[in-house]
């Protein structure tokens, strides 16, 4: 049985059309209900027990899976057409809309992955003597608690407290902390622990270097925190000293902090990729320079991603040039078949220039508020909720345009990278151009609403496409649709497209660059002295040049269209040297010639011109020389004569 979506006006306060949108959609509609949560509870209750109910509201998700329980039947999907669509004061047509969201919602997504995090509640409290202690009282009966001391004046609070209490008491400083929930590690400096035997309790002899695990970190100090970004560091409950309530709700945070949690995998990582480093020369720092919780660490020649510190910004995804590092939760295919979807269905559907509305939860309950006390959102304006708002990057703005979009406005809001964003949207018009995307700081739904309805998009594309494979394949496919004559884009410092430019007074072809090239768009020639290149595949992270001996490597940020781009051209040539004994060819005429002028009948290995002329031989005639050569250094003594079975027995005849 095919999928059936359950229509509700909410007590008429929207317009549905069942037969436009089962027209459109391609799904049976069922006819438009008034209370399904409520007075027609038990229309409700029909249609869930089918097994293939879409409800179409998302306000009330948690009683329609309260009523499937009670029925034992499964739980609905639940698709959100209300806020996201009927609930406007635009006149426009919404069919192609909520067709749009219909699909998207029908697509079948791959779960996120993620990993088994025990934590046994061991929790290190850190703060003033009276604040923390108070706080290890609370938590003693759900959580091992140990309380540390700093500063001078903490014994004497210590000794007079610890009596016949629930938790642990030492005195130091802390020197290093490390490691998220669950997996804690920490270090301190003039550690003293407490000896509880006999009547007059002591501290030990201070000593450096203790080292211990914990599970929860309680951070009551109010000055610097352990990490950076904080908040995104799972385990590590910080609080202001000063404000007793935020006190109070890091204390209940952390008594919940016990059991075996989840821990979702945002990233897929494939280090062979990686263009970070070759041979100790620096390359591509992105993800290092904008990790907020610094999960991301130089590990050689490639970054290592620690899971448990990753907070799933999605930052390095978009930035990473190479995509060595992808996101995984849900994976970046995903993403872009949502784009698609969403374009494709609102198209068809009879829509002409859909525009795009990129947000996070916050932004979710923007539109929430926009719609309910506000106009709602225009017509044409398709939302798209993402977990990782970061992670939404130039290629997806591109392939959101390739697909038919007018225009993308990415809604901002605490907690996101706006410099990443903004540099992901400053690479996307310098490729789409001027005016078809935009960052909306915005906190007020009002503000939001005015936005959208104030906006006059440009043209979509007269012919969309679904671009596939890579971010950088869709990329230049997107760019192909959005100028189809272009031949080059240039494009801002720092972008992972472009070209490699090579200095031919300087270059001497050692192809050291070649060597280390992450991504081989730079390539020789096994028969000719000659330095390649394929743009398409250069990542400009900057290895070649640091590599350069003879600093000729130079850079141009820039999209090639071209179909040069996808093949290899050569940046420099030589004419080769002829091997004066057998004639092969071998190494550079100019480098050849320029060592004989300087080593021949100067050098002292060289000083006999029989010598000097193995400067101009290919290696294997080189090796014949030497070992023919008077006094060569391959020549060893004569060999013994090997003795046989014969000698042996002449030597007895002669005896």
């Amino acid at each position: 049985m095919a999928k059936q979506l359950i229509l509700c006006d909410c007590s008429g306060t929207q317009t549905l059309d069942p037969e436009a949108l089962s027209k459109a959609t391609g799904l049976d509609c069922s006819p438009v209900h008034t209370a399904l949560c409520s007075s027609q509870m038990e229309t409700a209750a029909a249609a869930i027990s089918t097994g293939e109910a879409v409800i179409c509201c998302a306000q009330e998700k948690r009683f329609f899976a309260s009523l499937a329980a009670e029925i034992e039947a499964p739980e609905p999907a639940c698709l959100d057409l209300r806020d996201r669509a009927g609930w406007t004061t635009d006149k426009g047509d919404l069919i192609p809309k909520m067709s749009a969201l219909v699909a998207e919602a029908a697509l079948e997504l791959p779960l996120g992955k993620s990993m088994d995090v025990t934590s046994e509640g061991l929790c290190l409290i850190l703060g003033a003597p009276e604040l923390s202690l108070a706080a290890a009282e609370r938590l003693q009966e759900s959580l091992g608690v140990t309380v540390l001391l700093e500063g001078s004046g903490a014994q004497e609070p210590a000794t007079g407290t610890a009596l016949g209490r629930g938790f642990d008491i030492i005195l130091g400083r802390l020197r290093q902390a490390q490691g998220a929930l669950g997996q804690f590690q920490v270090s301190f400096d003039a550690l003293q622990q407490l000896d509880t035997t006999g009547r007059q309790w002591s501290w030990s002899p201070p000593q450096d270097g203790g080292v211990s695990d914990c599970d929860i970190i309680l951070d009551l100090r109010g000055t610097t925190p352990l990490f950076p970004a904080p908040e995104k560091r799972e385990g590590y409950l910080r609080a202001d000293p000063k404000n007793p309530q935020a006190v109070a709700d890091a204390i209940l945070s952390a008594s919940q902090m016990v059991g075996t949690f989840e821990k979702p995998l945002y990233l897929r990582h494939e280090p062979l990729l990686c263009a970070h480093s070759r041979a100790s020369q620096k390359g591509c720092n992105k993800c290092l320079d904008h990790c907020p919780t610094s999960a991301i660490t130089s590990a050689g020649d490639h970054v290592s991603i620690d899971p448990m510190v990753c907070a799933g910004c999605g930052a390095c995804a978009a930035l990473c040039p190479s995509g060595a590092i992808t996101y995984d939760a849900p994976p970046t295919e995903a993403q872009f078949s949502r784009i698609q979807t969403l374009a494709k269905a609102y198209l068809e559907a009879g829509g002409l220039a859909p525009r795009l509305l990129v947000v996070n939860e916050h932004g979710s309950e923007m539109i929430r508020l926009a719609a309910r006390f506000g106009r709602g959102l225009p017509a044409d304006v398709v939302p798209i909720e993402v977990d990782a708002l970061n992670a939404f990057g130039h290629a997806e703005i591109l392939a959101a345009l390739a697909a038919g979009f007018s225009d993308v406005s990415l809604l901002l809001s605490r907690g996101v990278d706006r410099d990443v964003q903004q540099g992901e949207l400053d690479l996307a018009l310098a490729i789409a151009g001027a005016g078809r995307a935009r960052l909306l700081d915005l906190e007020d739904p009002d503000a939001l609403r005015d936005a959208l309805y104030n906006t006059v998009a440009p043209a979509p594309v007269s012919t969309p496409i679904r671009p596939k494979g890579s971010r950088r394949q869709i990329t230049r496919q997107a760019a192909q649709t959005l100028h189809p004559e272009a031949q080059h884009l240039a494009l801002p410092d720092q972008a992972p497209y472009g070209a490699v430019l090579v200095n031919q007074d300087s270059c001497t072809l050692c192809l050291s660059c070649v060597s280390l090239c992450p991504s081989g768009a730079l390539g020789d020639n096994p028969d000719l002295p000659q330095l390649r290149f394929q743009e398409d595949a250069c990542l400009q992270c900057g290895i070649c040049a640091n590599t350069c001996p003879e600093d000729a490597i130079t850079y141009e940020p820039r999209l090639n269209l071209t179909p040069e781009a996808l093949s290899q051209v050569v940046l420099h040539e030589e004419e080769p040297f002829a091997c004066v004994d057998c004639g092969a060819l071998f190494g550079v005429k100019s480098t050849i010639e320029k060592i004989t002028e300087k080593l021949a009948g100067k050098h002292a290995m060289f000083a006999r011109p029989e010598m000097a002329r193995m400067i101009q031989m290919c290696d294997n005639c080189r090796v014949q020389a030497q070992f023919h050569q008077k006094d060569s250094p391959l020549a060893g003594a004569e060999r013994p004569q090997v003795r046989t079975t014969e000698d042996y027995l002449s030597k007895r005849r002669d005896h």
